[in-house]
């Protein structure tokens, strides 16, 4: 018998140093909300999300992309600047069709372009959104992976623990997974899978974002394949693989 992959999650981009990121698949996961709007872009049209880690040059590469959006938040609000948020409801298919998102949010464009800083093979995007389609992929590919979760400004959160959890309970045949991390994350979603949209609600994530009215967003991003695509990072932007 082939031997079967590795799975390891990590729980915070300040954790990322401690993996061997060397020829892994890494799912960049932010549920709240950027991995969640990224899926849904793609899945209503999007030729493709550019995702960046500063303001500025998500500005600059809107002046030069022809038919782009520019879009961000910082601490769950619109930046200054830019022409839209980090809401997945901003992107139905009759706005976002064919066109560039730019994209830069607090903490999951950070984590991606961390991971290619320290040499892995390939990145994705996760969400409850589209959560099938990745754990397809990961199955494919048989490689080791990582479930990078970005937390909150380098914090744990359970909502990306809960996604990394969801995936493990998929996947977990087809990978050696001796991780506690991956351990806790499972046992956290087995025992709020029947109730997530109520256990959610509890996080500290939730109730910054609510505060902002934003309880559809919210809603939507814990609601399981409602844009079932994978977006892929190649040659510096997402793209559906």
């Amino acid at each position: 018998m082939d031997k079967k992959p590795t799975l390891f999650t990590c729980l915070s981009p300040a954790l990322l140093h401690l993996f061997d990121l060397h020829n892994a698949v890494v799912v960049i996961i932010d549920v709240f909300r950027a991995t969640t709007t990224i899926a849904t872009a793609l899945y209503n049209g999007a030729a493709r999300v550019i995702p960046v880690a500063e303001v500025e040059e998500c500005k600059r590469l809107g002046n030069v992309i022809s038919g782009s959006i520019t879009a961000g938040e910082r601490d769950g609000k619109v930046i200054e600047g830019l022409q839209y948020g980090n809401s997945p409801t901003e992107y139905p298919r009759e706005f976002i069709e064919n066109k560039t998102l730019v994209l830069t949010t607090t903490n999951g464009t950070k984590l991606l372009h961390m991971a290619f800083a320290k040499g892995c093979s390939e990145v994705i995007t996760g969400a409850f959104a589209n959560l099938s389609s990745v754990c397809d992929y990961l199955v494919s590919q048989e490689k080791n992976v990582i479930l990078g979760c970005s937390g909150w400004k380098d914090k744990f959160n359970l909502e990306d623990t809960l996604f990394a959890g969801a995936v493990i309970d998929k996947v977990k045949e087809q990978f050696v997974i001796h991780d506690d991390s991956s351990l806790m994350a499972r046992e956290i979603f087995r025992q709020q899978r029947n109730d997530l949209y109520s256990f959610i609600q509890h996080t500290t994530h939730w109730h910054r974002l609510a505060a902002y009215g934003l309880h559809k967003d919210l809603e939507y991003c814990v609601s399981t394949d409602v844009a079932n695509v994978l977006p892929i990072y190649r040659n510096g932007e997402l793209v559906v693989a």
